[in-house]
C-alpha cells in the first residue's frame, strides 16, 4: 500500500505550500472532507515510480485544549495516527518557538518516524541558523524552500528510502486471478453489514494477511468459482489491535483501499442521499481509474419520494460516474446481492477487456466518417489509428496529426462509440492523443 506522510507544524510555517509542492498542483486536494477537518487535506504524490499519500493539517497547538484550536489539534493527532512518517515543518526565519518544542514533545510520545523540515531556507543550506533546530531532538534538520522547490527531492528521498515499494502487479487479466474488491463509503452507511453478510452468506473464512504496517486486512473468498480479494475499509479488526484514537472513518484507509482495488463498490445510504463525502470518494475513484459499482443501501427503508430525490442527487452530484451501474440493495435483509455480484464481475471484465488494434482503428475511422473533428485554424486534426495503451482502466491511444486541437467534446463522442462497441460498463475509459511530429514545423529560414 502507498505510504502515508503527514505534514505537521504550527500555523503559517508553509505546510500547505509544501503539500502543493509534493502533490505537484495548486488544486491537488483529493479529499477535503467537511466536518472531519479544520482541516485535513489528502493528496497523491509521486517520486519516480514511488507513490505516496500526503496529509496536510491545520496549525497544531497541542497544549491549547479549547475551541477551534482544540478541533484542529484533534485533526492533527488523527493525521499523525494515520501516518507512516511525519514531516515536522518549522520556519527558519522565525526561529525556534516554544510551540515547536510542544509539538516535538507530542511527536516523540506518538512514537512515529519524524523528519524535521526547516522551511523558507532558500540559499541557507550552510546557515548557522539551522543549528538551533537540533534542540528539538528530531535528528538533522532538512533545509527546504516549499515555495521555490529547493531541498524537496532530498527530503522525499530521506522519507521514502525507509519504505519497501512493491513492483506494480501485472494487469490481472489472467483467468482465475482474484478480483481485488474494495467497499467504500461514509461511516454508518452499512459497509461492515454488507461485508459480514457476504462472508456469512458464502460461509467464507476471513483471516489477516500480515505484512503491512497499517494492519490492513485482506479477506480472500470465493463465490460460484470466482475468486475475490476483499480490501477492507470497514473496520474488520481484531479487538485489541485497533489504535483507540483513530476515528471509525479513516480517510486514509479508504484512499489506500481504492488505490489497491480492481473494482470499488461505492455504498450510498438511501435515506441520506449523496453527501459531499460521497462525491469526494467518487472523485477519487475516478481519478484512480478504478472500475466502480454504485450500491444504494437501505433501499427497503425509503419511500417513493425519497427514492425520487435520491435519483436526482445521483444525477447531479455523481454525473461524472454515468458509466457506473446503480444497484439497489439491503445489506441487512440480504436483498439485491446477486445482481450486485453480477455488476462487480461485469465491471471487472470491462476494466480488463482486450481491444485489438485493427478493431479500434476501424471504429476510429467509422467515428470520423460519421462526424469529423472541428477545424482548428487552417488545420483539421487527422486521426490515423488507435491501439490499447493499458487496462484497469482501459486506455486507448490515438495517433495522428494536430491532435492537440481535438476538443474534449469530440473525445467524449469517441469514448461513447468505443464504449458502445465493446459494451464497457462500470469502468472509466481514458483516451490519449499522440501527434506525430512534423519535421517541417521546425524548418528554419
Amino acid at each position: 500500500m502507498k505510504p502515508v506522510i503527514a505534514l505537521v507544524g504550527r500555523p503559517n510555517v508553509g505546510k500547505s505550500t509544501l503539500f502543493n509542492r509534493l502533490t505537484k498542483s495548486r488544486d491537488a486536494i483529493v479529499a477535503d472532507f467537511a466536518g472531519l477537518t479544520r482541516d485535513r487535506h489528502y493528496g497523491d504524490g509521486r517520486l519516480g515510480d514511488r507513490e505516496f499519500i500526503v496529509i496536510d493539517t491545520g496549525g497544531f497547538e497541542p497544549e491549547k485544549p479549547t475551541g477551534v484550536v482544540a478541533e484542529m489539534a484533534k485533526q492533527t493527532k488523527q493525521a499523525v495516527a494515520e501516518a507512516d512518517a511525519v514531516v515536522f515543518v518549522v520556519d527558519v526565519r522565525n526561529g525556534l518557538s516554544p510551540q515547536d518544542h510542544d509539538i516535538a514533545r507530542y511527536l516523540r510520545q506518538a512514537n512515529k518516524r519524524v523528519l524535521l523540515a526547516v522551511n523558507k531556507a532558500e540559499g541557507m543550506a550552510e546557515s548557522p541558523l539551522l543549528a538551533e533546530f537540533h534542540e528539538l531532538g528530531m535528528g538533522d534538520p532538512h533545509p527546504i524552500s516549499a515555495a521555490h522547490g529547493q531541498g524537496i527531492r532530498s527530503l522525499l528521498e530521506a522519507i521514502l528510502d525507509q519504505f519497501e515499494f512493491e513492483e506494480e502487479p501485472e494487469e490481472e487479466d489472467e483467468e482465475g486471478a482474484p478480483i481485488r474488491l474494495a467497499v467504500a463509503g461514509r461511516p454508518n452507511v452499512g459497509k461492515s453489514t454488507l461485508i459480514n453478510t457476504w462472508l456469512g452468506e458464502e460461509r467464507l473464512i476471513a483471516f489477516d494477511m500480515p505484512g503491512t504496517t497499517r494492519d490492513a486486512i485482506s479477506v480472500p473468498f470465493e463465490r460460484h468459482g470466482r475468486k475475490f480479494q476483499l480490501i477492507d475499509t470497514a473496520g474488520l479488526r481484531r479487538k485489541g489491535r485497533v489504535f483507540e484514537a483513530i476515528e471509525k472513518f479513516s480517510v486514509v484507509k479508504t484512499l489506500q483501499a481504492i488505490a489497491d482495488a480492481n473494482v470499488v463498490v461505492l455504498l450510498i445510504d438511501a435515506a441520506e442521499g449523496v453527501s459531499d463525502q460521497d462525491a469526494h470518494i467518487a472523485g477519487y475513484i475516478l481519478d484512480a481509474g478504478r472500475a466502480v459499482v454504485i450500491a444504494i443501501n437501505k433501499w427497503d427503508a425509503v419511500d417513493s419520494y425519497q427514492r425520487e430525490m435520491l435519483a436526482r442527487s445521483i444525477e447531479t452530484r455523481l454525473a461524472f460516474l454515468k458509466f457506473a451501474p446503480i444497484l439497489h440493495i439491503s445489506a441487512l435483509k440480504r436483498q439485491g446481492l446477486g445482481p450486485l455480484w453480477s455488476a462487480i464481475a461485469d465491471a471487472h471484465a470491462s476494466a480488463t477487456k482486450k481491444m485489438s488494434t485493427p478493431v479500434l482503428t476501424r471504429l476510429l475511422h467509422e467515428a470520423v466518417e460519421h462526424q469529423a473533428p472541428k477545424r482548428a485554424g487552417m488545420f483539421r486534426p487527422k486521426l490515423r489509428y488507435a491501439h490499447q495503451g493499458g487496462m484497469n482502466p482501459p486506455v486507448i491511444v490515438i495517433h495522428g496529426n494536430s491532435l492537440e486541437h481535438v476538443t474534449d467534446a469530440y473525445k467524449r463522442y469517441l469514448e461513447g462509440r468505443f464504449r458502445a462497441h465493446f459494451q464497457l460498463v462500470g469502468t472509466p475509459l481514458r483516451i490519449e492523443m499522440k501527434s506525430s511530429r512534423n519535421p517541417f514545423d521546425e524548418k528554419s529560414g
